[in-house]
């Protein structure tokens, strides 16, 4: 049973995703960020309820639109920024930048730049933890376009005859970088696909926190208890382009409007405070302490020095 700390944790981990990205899209536009970024702005209330429902020592793969989700598994903002700008405080000592964070410390296996490529690894970290016959999860974020993909699958295929503890989250937010979801595929439906397979296939909605913890708690415990993957379809709304600077000229700018009505942060604000565990003053101050925080981040990420030629051979397999 949730209790008011548990709401004002969630409401307060969305607001701090959001206010972190819009951060990001400034400093991007700055020029001081190396690379590009993909922000999950309107899609917060997935990563949280996901992760929300996860102990530390579980697994999580994240996207290239992943920073929602490392930071709802409970990654450091000041490291997490200095590894978005390069630098060597961050995780992977500036060499993951905003595409590939990984930390073994809070079980983020990584992200990944290749659509879908990050299905299959889940599989790794899930069919471990069944070996070692230990209870800890993995949960596999991607999004609606990684559905087409082989790995995608072969992944479901391989998971459902190995019965691991894997929950599929497709974070679906009806746009596979510049194509609709209705031109790629007919069904509406994506957590259809898990039928195929023989393993429960969950659609809710992504934009109410307290559905998607919901459905990731059921889907969680069967994997915990060892009865195999669930597929989970979250439908949410991107409010930005694919990536930083993307014009969205194949969107109309009368959807782009609209899709910004299921805001899953005020709906979840709005209920807080019916519930009488919000109040105005706490908005603002919540948004004053995450504002205070970002600040710090970015000003450990600016003093935080640039890697050397040193570490070119460093952390690296071969």
């Amino acid at each position: 049973m949730l209790n008011k700390k548990d709401f004002l944790s969630m409401y307060t981990m969305m607001v701090r995703i959001r206010r972190m990205e819009e951060r990001l899209l400034d400093i991007f536009a700055q020029g001081k960020i190396p690379g590009f970024i993909h922000v999950s702005i309107g899609q917060e209330a997935v990563p949280v309820g996901v992760c929300s429902v996860l102990r530390e020592d579980d697994f999580i793969s994240n996207t290239h639109r992943g920073h929602g989700q490392a930071l709802a598994k409970g990654i450091d903002l000041k490291r997490f920024m200095a590894e978005i700008y390069g630098r060597l405080d961050g995780y992977c000592r500036g060499k993951a930048g905003s595409m590939h964070i990984a930390s073994k410390e809070f079980g983020i296996i990584g992200s990944n730049g290749v659509v879908g490529g990050g299905i299959p690894i889940s599989l790794g970290t899930a069919f471990a933890s069944a070996y070692q016959g230990n209870d800890r999860v993995t949960v596999c974020f991607f999004g609606d376009g990684a559905t087409n993909e082989g790995t995608f699958h072969e992944s479901l295929n391989l998971a459902a005859l190995w019965n691991l503890p894997l929950v599929f989250c497709c974070e679906n937010n009806g746009w596979a970088e510049f194509t609709p979801q209705r031109v790629h595929t007919r069904l509406e439906n994506l957590s259809l696909r898990a039928e195929s397979y023989g393993i429960p296939g969950v659609t809710v909605d992504g934009n109410d926190v307290l559905k998607v913890r919901e459905a990731a708690e059921k889907a969680v415990s069967r994997a915990r208890k060892g009865e195999g993957p669930t597929l989970l379809e979250c439908k949410t709304h991107r409010w930005y382009g694919h990536f930083a600077g993307d014009s969205q000229k194949y969107r109309d700018a009368k959807e782009i409007e609209e899709v910004r009505k299921f805001d899953p942060i005020l709906r979840f604000q709005n209920l807080l405070m019916e519930m009488k565990h919000l109040k105005p003053e706490d908005v603002e101050k919540i948004e004053a302490k995450i504002k205070l925080e970002i600040d710090e981040a970015v000003a450990f990420a600016e003093h935080s020095p640039v890697p050397g030629e040193n570490e070119l051979l460093q952390d690296v397999y071969v």
